[in-house]
């Protein structure tokens, strides 16, 4: 059978150097099992890449998830793929046993960040009895509160660069020359979903939807409420002292 492994022989010393040193740093940190809840421009993707190395852990967006499901033809990848082919919700077996496969993956070893799912109170729950057969629990829920006016003027002015992901905003991060990306200077992008008549509508989905599950793990009394409207920096300090209880 082929595989896409690479021999540990190609790759130059000061890779594996750091990936050893990444590792001994890590050994010392506590596992934790995180979920994030937070609205579209609420700073989830600002603060899950501080999180995950931070504390060493994987970073799994349940949509990148099917979609690498989907391009590497697993099982369950094929399985998906044909639901969205006839336009069809991915249903939540299907979710949960690609989310399952991703948590097995050495680099989830110390823990998880579930960012965007469980997105529904039952979801939540079947979520907790996957992990008890597992043995393990969610640690600490992340909840991004941030008023909706505020939301509507960092969403409808974000620019990004499609191939890296990178984000900008013609207010609070402007690139450096109008319109392109500071490191490659390719022409940045605005996403159609990114205008105030398609947010309110996902705005008004989202809240009907995950307000449930706040409740869920609010009763459970490992929900923190983080204030998402302040600067990057100090939403940082918040979520520190929140994972540190």
């Amino acid at each position: 059978m082929a595989t896409s492994a690479v021999s540990l022989e190609d790759v130059p010393s000061v890779d594996i150097m750091t990936e050893l040193l990444r590792r001994l740093k890590c050994s010392s940190k506590p596992d934790k099992r995180l979920v994030l809840i937070g609205p579209p421009g609420s700073g989830k993707g600002t603060q899950s890449p501080i999180i995950k190395d931070e504390y060493c852990l994987c970073h799994l967006a349940t949509g990148d998830m099917l979609r690498a499901a989907v391009a590497a033809k697993t099982p369950l990848g094929v399985k998906a793929k044909e639901a969205m082919d006839k336009g069809q919700l991915v249903s939540d077996d299907l979710v949960f046993g690609i989310i399952d496969e991703a948590m097995k993956k050495p680099s989830c070893q110390r823990g998880f960040i579930l960012d965007g799912f469980p997105r529904t109170a039952v979801q939540a729950q079947k979520l907790d009895e996957m992990l008890e057969k597992q043995g393990t629990k969610i640690d600490k829920v992340l909840n991004f509160a941030i008023d909706d006016s505020i939301l509507e003027e960092r969403i409808t002015g974000r620019w990004i660069h499609p191939s890296s992901g990178r984000t900008y905003h013609t207010k609070f991060a402007p690139p450096k020359a109008h319109g392109v990306d500071d490191v490659t200077g390719e022409p940045l992008i605005q996403r159609k979903d990114d205008t105030p008549e398609v947010l309110k509508s996902r705005l008004d989905a989202f809240h009907r939807q995950t307000e449930p599950v706040i409740e869920y793990y609010a009763k459970k009394g490992i929900l923190a409420q983080l204030h998402a409207e302040k600067p990057p920096k100090e939403v940082t300090a918040e979520v520190q002292k929140a994972l540190s209880s």
